[in-house]
């Protein structure tokens, strides 16, 4: 996860940048970089590719001030190079910035043609350039940065400084966390509490769409129609254990809000936006694969079993998805060819680590998609598919699991192309979908509230049924999952279709049915469950889109409308709003969030 840090009016702003630097560094990074302005409005910067310890060796004795911004990078557009490092300058601005502007490349081709040239291939200096063209324009940062604004689309957060104007922090954020904070006589903006703790008395937790100007003890917020606004300050955490949950009620919920950019982060080790291509990762080549096997357990088995669709579906793949502590038991057959891939948060769950060994011992190729990449099982896995979600505290997995679907969505595309069975253009397409997902889920977290109104009356259900067809039938397994984890509400996901099998016996007045429903192909056939379980008195939930919440007006108890997401975008999506309605549950019901009973979050034993 990329890391900002910016400071204003301080005379030690150099040693809190890079102390900052260095508290971000566990959120996991490929270089890092740091501009400050001196007295006279000069702004000088170090970048370095690798460790934040490679930049100390940049500073020289010109990089100095009271105002200044640094940055760890997790590469996204480009590689991982000095001249792809953060900060970068265009004109009189200088920026760091985490996430993905989407439109980028119609933004570049604009900025061209105004004859402004680019030394990086990142969407980052991009932005640099159109922010100093609005102030070159306008010749007001205010009216500048609302401008830039309005002309990004995406999910990011970003801090900038401007030459000439020695006390001034620039700074906005959109799908991604941004905090700005003031201390004596300075003021600061950074991606995480952590960064400035220690440093900062107050912090200001900016809302979702805040332009946000900062100058040394005072600090103005901007909403999305450019309105001053005020929000509540409050004492900045003195240590940096009260500042890892930030002003977060639970980790769930941090975790739920921080899917935007660690997804992004994930998406960006596997894409290359720039060529539209799914990079190539060392080792992994389905083209003459006879099977894919799929193995986890709980919900990395539900990211599998969504995965399965993608791969049969994209690459003519057969899929078989196993369950962990089945697999090993039940002397699997394997076919030659076989390559089997693990999924593990940790990489330490025994039942996985061990079937991982048994493929490993039948000389199968063994893959392992997983966050920690020094785990158990990415040093005995043949090749390593990592994850970039970052350390994951809440029991109930949220950002893990959508880091894994993303993930699987890019292998499944690269199998696809492996296999000849996507060409190029149909490739480029699937990346700048699954480029989209970070802004796609950034909107669906605006459900929030409408979302805590619904748990208050669903906290009172004894039994919850989920319902979903295709991919999102594993998706409403992963749904009744959650709710059961950290609400202790019995919960159960099926096929839709397999109504009429069983399931359709416990349906009585007001049990409660929650149906992922997107307006897809099979839109008109999930439509006809909602309608055979409201006819016989259930309470339905139909979790939609625009063009589906039209179409099921009057069919359904509520609707929660997502953004439309099409093709492997939709299922991340549809993620959140799971995730948000199980841990809402859990609140209204007092349970214990992070820590549900009987639970751990690693299971390291049978």
């Amino acid at each position: 996860m990329c890391g900002i840090v910016g400071v204003t009016g301080n005379l030690k702003a150099r040693d809190i940048l890079m102390e900052g630097l260095h508290r971000l560094e566990y959120r996991g990074y490929d270089s890092a970089g740091v501009a400050m302005m001196d007295s006279s409005g000069t702004v000088r910067r170090a970048r370095a590719a690798g460790k934040v310890a490679n930049l100390g060796a940049e500073l020289t004795d010109e990089i100095i001030g009271q105002t200044g911004i640094a940055h760890t990078r997790w590469a996204t557009h480009g590689a991982a190079t000095r001249e792809n490092a953060h900060p970068h300058t265009a004109g009189r601005v200088t920026l760091v910035h985490n996430g993905i502007i989407e439109n980028y490349k119609n933004l570049r081709v604009d900025l061209a043609a105004q004859g402004r040239d680019f030394s990086s291939e990142t969407d980052t200096e991009v932005l640099a350039h159109l922010l100093d063209s609005a102030i070159a324009s306008t010749g007001d940062p205010r009216t500048a940065l609302l401008a830039t604004l309005g002309k990004l689309e995406g999910a990011f957060a970003f801090a900038a400084i401007i030459e000439g104007e020695p006390d001034l922090l620039l700074g906005a954020c959109r799908g991604a966390p941004l905090v700005a904070a003031t201390g004596p006589s300075s003021g600061f903006l950074a991606s995480d509490i952590m960064a400035i703790t220690g440093a900062a008395q107050t912090v200001i937790y900016l809302h979702e769409g805040d332009a946000v100007i900062v100058r040394p003890n005072q600090v103005e917020v901007f909403d999305t129609a450019g309105q001053r606004v005020e929000r509540p300050a409050a004492p900045a955490p003195t240590s940096l254990v009260l500042a890892e949950k930030g002003n977060y009620r639970h980790f769930m919920q941090k975790e739920i809000y921080e899917q935007p950019e660690v997804v992004g982060h994930t998406l960006s080790g596997y894409l290359d936006p720039v060529a539209g291509e799914v990079r190539p990762r060392e080792g992994i080549d389905f083209s003459a694969a006879s099977r894919l096997l799929i193995v986890g357990c709980g919900t990395a088995s539900y990211a599998g079993q969504i995965a399965e669709y993608w791969f049969e579906a994209l690459a003519g793949l057969p899929v078989e998805v196993d369950i962990a502590s089945e697999f090993r038991y039940r002397k699997p057959a394997f076919m030659p060819n076989d390559v089997a891939l693990f999924i593990s948060q940790s990489g330490e769950t025994a039942d996985t680590l061990e079937a991982m060994r048994m493929c490993k011992a039948a000389g199968l190729t063994t893959i392992v998609l997983v966050n920690s990449p020094l785990s158990t099982m990415a040093r005995e896995a043949d090749i390593v598919a990592p994850t970039m979600a970052g350390p994951e505290i809440g029991v109930a997995s949220t950002k893990a699991f959508t880091c894994q679907l993303g993930s699987l969505a890019a292998l499944a595309v690269l199998a696809g192309v492996q296999r000849g069975r996507i060409d190029a253009a149909e490739q480029a397409s699937h990346v700048t979908r699954l480029m989209g997902i970070p802004g796609l889920m950034a909107q669906a977290l605006r459900i929030e509230d409408q979302i805590n109104h619904l748990a208050g009356e669903l906290a009172q259900a004894s039994i919850v049924l989920y319902l979903g067809r295709n991919e999102f039938f594993p998706m409403a397994m992963e749904g009744a999952l959650k709710l059961k984890e950290i609400s202790y509400i019995h919960a159960e996901g099926y096929a839709a279709g397999e109504l009429k099998h069983g399931p359709i016996a416990l349906i009585e007045d007001d049990v409660a049915v929650i149906v992922i429903a997107p307006y897809d192909e099979l839109f008109t056939k999930t439509r006809s469950s909602i309608q055979e379980v409201r006819a016989r008195g259930a309470r339905v939930i139909a979790i939609t889109d625009d063009l589906g919440a039209a179409a099921l007006d009057g069919e359904a108890s509520a609707i929660i409308t997502l953004p439309r997401a099409e093709g492997l975008a939709a299922p991340l999506v549809a993620a959140v709003a799971v995730q948000l309605l199980a841990y809402y549950v859990a609140v209204h019901k007092g349970t214990d969030v992070d820590q549900p009973r009987n639970l751990a979050k690693s299971v390291t034993v049978e």
